[in-house]
């Protein structure tokens, strides 16, 4: 297999997990609502919103339009999450056994966002 293909499959699975991601922004979206920053003034809004942005970013990965686009937006938008949501809730966990799960959650978004700049470095300019 040619690594055109290679890649072309890689950014449909990544599509069907950030797809995943997306579905299930509106399936907990009022059990989220906790984790949207004060400043944004919480709400279940940001959490459908933020959905909407994952589930419009697998589509174009998916029907292979404005992927590059896609890509980078995702990647920006992952890594504002992981400094808005995830790294404070790592230092503000009380102990160490308190912060496994925000620095998993951290860690996963760091992955999904360096994935993103994988993908937009592969797409057509």
């Amino acid at each position: 297999m040619d690594n055109a293909t290679l890649s072309r499959i890689g950014t449909i699975f990544y599509a069907l997990v950030i797809g995943f991601f997306g579905v299930n922004h509106f399936l907990y979206g009022t059990g989220m609502q906790k984790m949207v920053p004060a400043f944004l003034g919480g709400g279940v809004f940001w959490v459908y919103a933020t959905g909407a942005c994952l589930l419009l970013a697998s589509l174009a990965f998916l029907i292979n339009k404005q992927v590059r686009l896609a890509a980078l937006l995702l990647c920006l938008f992952l890594l504002l999450i992981v400094l808005t949501v995830h790294l404070p809730a790592v230092m503000s966990a009380p102990d160490n056994n308190a912060r496994r799960f925000p620095l998993t959650n951290l860690i996963k978004d760091t992955g999904l966002a360096a994935a993103a700049l994988m993908v937009a470095g592969q797409a057509k300019k």
